[in-house]
């Protein structure tokens, strides 16, 4: 069972059971104080923005222009850690990650 290690948005941590070939999102929506994810993972309202920590976040494929956009509109924007969980496909290889909730916005 692949896990994931979540900060949430109240700063609780949290492991939970990561969906392989899912979205990131689908393991992180049903947690109390998790993503919101108001647009069910459509890229288009940012509920799901999160903050990947390393090393896991320089082995993730590169941003779409679509998800970039969303995320450099957000006060919480950082560079080097913000994704949108609906576009971060959970695999095996990210056992053990860990991420933090970023705040709404």
């Amino acid at each position: 069972m692949p896990i994931i290690n979540v900060i949430d948005s109240e700063g609780e941590e949290h492991t939970v059971e990561g969906q392989v070939g899912l979205s990131l999102m689908e393991s992180l929506r049903d947690l109390d104080n998790g993503v919101l994810a108001l647009c069910g993972g459509m890229c288009s309202c940012a509920t799901c923005h999160c903050y990947i920590e390393e090393p896991w976040a320089s082995t993730l494929e590169k941003r779409q222009d679509d998800e970039l956009e969303l995320l450099e509109d957000l006060e919480s924007f950082r560079d080097d850690q913000s994704r949108l969980s609906c576009q971060v496909e959970f695999t095996e290889d990210l056992d053990g990650m860990r991420l933090e909730i970023a705040p709404d916005e």
